[in-house]
């Protein structure tokens, strides 16, 4: 701005920045200067080193002056994943490792055809370093962060312009178109440092249970190696046991087109509805002390941006997390099945895994934190034990017709009651098998055919009586 206006109450001659102004009201009237950046930036779940958080901020500050293409700037979010997963050993794979994947996960295709009806998927399987697995998931992470991230973007825009004096909004000018950028910008580094982090921790393209990369599949050599450490279990043997866990997600979600589309749907469903409470921003945003950092991090811990959950999201999050645990329990137990007889540490490393998918890493814990939805399969042991039970009782055929249709799925009933699921289904088809009969008899006229039972018509005035074939009604005179 060429010309700020001045304040009358300062006693000298020198401008006043409204931003600076203004985000001095925002913090409770401390004003800005004594805090510490990097302080500031522990505080906010980003790195600490001082030349890559100016790296950062300068291209937030050139991102928030550009033009807006959303609520979320999508573009920081893809930048600043890419310089978090390079930020630590993120070797490129080399044309060994890609060999060794490439025949784990074709050995994964041959054990998998002895334990499951579907069919193998014949995709070529891919060695990934951590920047690769950020650029070929980005897409879906978009689509499912987005509701989300444009609500709590709104969110934060709206709270600070409600908070700034009605005379400050008049001085602003051109900073406006800032201030809608912030938001997003704030929200898209902090999504990209997320989904940075846990580039570390997944050890292949379905390691959450979602997938991330249609049509691929995938391990990631660097942390399958960091998976490994402190197992004292034989590298190939690791390989192996994540590559049939790899192999069966991608057969799963190739073999049953709806299945992808009906997890990232039902994903998407529960993140248009979210909803955030303004009033805890406005809340923070005044009584914040910005020289307390561990105050900073102490009130986001408390979830202040946490979306709040509405009754139909309730439900929306008990059938999405039902589907995810179905996925990787059907998934948990044909690694076991596949692998129980080739592999001695097979049983060593479910438990791993299994342990592993409960609790959840760092990064993904952020994440959970940042989008208000955990993709954790929290019911992974009963969905496993459901999915024996079938096939005990159906056969590996009659288990895997599950998967023919989402209607078919058992729930999460079912998950507490896995025995009694195929006896439930059978009074529910039966049920389904009456009203169709019933339907179809009334569409063919079967109803109308058939001779009332009483007060039947004999055409000579007279009405039969019931219980009377000839007509003559009792008692008699």
């Amino acid at each position: 701005m060429t010309s700020n206006p001045r304040n009358p109450s300062n006693g000298d001659d020198e401008p006043k920045d409204p931003l600076a102004e203004m985000l001095q009201n925002l913090m409770g009237g401390k004003g800005m200067g004594d805090i510490d950046p990097a302080e500031l930036a522990k505080a906010a779940g980003l790195p600490d080193d001082p030349n890559l958080l100016a790296q950062m901020f300068s291209q937030v500050q050139a991102m928030m002056s550009a033009p807006a293409e959303g609520p979320v700037n999508w573009e920081l979010a893809h930048e600043n994943a890419r310089r978090v997963a390079a930020s630590g050993s993120d070797p490129s794979v080399t044309a060994a490792q890609s060999r060794e994947v490439d025949e784990a996960l074709r050995l994964a295709e041959l054990w998998l055809d002895q334990v499951t009806e579907l069919p193998s998927t014949g995709l070529i399987g891919r060695a990934w370093s951590r920047a690769e697995w950020v650029e070929e998931t980005l897409g879906t992470w978009k689509r499912l962060t987005e509701p989300v991230a444009n609500s709590i973007a709104n969110a934060l825009s709206s709270a600070m312009t409600e908070q700034m004096p009605e005379e400050m909004k008049s001085m602003m000018g051109g900073a406006s178109s800032m201030l809608q950028n912030m938001g997003g910008a704030i929200f898209g580094m902090q999504l990209g440092q997320a989904i940075g982090a846990l580039s570390a921790e997944v050890v292949s393209s379905t390691d959450i249970g979602v997938p991330l990369a249609d049509l691929e599949m995938a391990l990631l050599p660097a942390n399958v190696a960091k998976f490994g450490e402190g197992l004292s279990l034989p590298e190939n043997d690791i390989r192996l046991f994540l590559a049939v866990r790899e192999a069966a997600h991608a057969r799963l979600f190739v073999q049953v087109p709806w299945l992808r589309g009906h997890l990232l749907g039902a994903i998407e469903a529960y993140a248009r509805g979210i909803h955030i409470d303004t009033s805890k921003i406005e809340d923070l945003a005044r009584d914040l002390d910005p020289s307390n950092p561990e105050g900073i991090q102490e009130a986001l811990s408390q979830g202040v941006f946490m979306p709040q959950r509405t009754p139909a999201q309730e439900q929306a999050l008990e059938k999405l997390e039902t589907a995810l645990a179905l996925v990787e329990g059907w998934v948990d137990e044909l690694t076991a099945a596949a692998t129980a007889n080739l592999l001695p540490s097979a049983a060593a490393l479910r438990e791993t895994v299994r342990r592993r998918r409960a609790t959840g890493g760092p990064a993904e814990h952020a994440f959970s934190s940042l989008v208000g939805l955990e993709l954790r399969p929290r019911r992974l042991r009963e969905a496993a034990t459901l999915w024996a039970q079938l096939k005990e009782e159906r056969g590996v055929e009659g288990r895997d017709a599950i998967w023919q249709h989402p209607d078919l799925l058992p729930t999460a009933a079912d998950l507490d009651d896995p025995k009694g699921f195929s006896e439930r289904r059978k009074l529910a088809e039966a049920s389904d098998t009456e009203v169709d009969d019933a339907l179809q008899k009334l569409l063919s006229g079967g109803f109308d055919t058939e001779a009332p039972e009483s007060g039947r018509d004999t055409g000579d005035g007279t009405a039969d009586g019931p219980g009377d074939a000839d007509g003559d009604s009792s008692p008699k005179a």
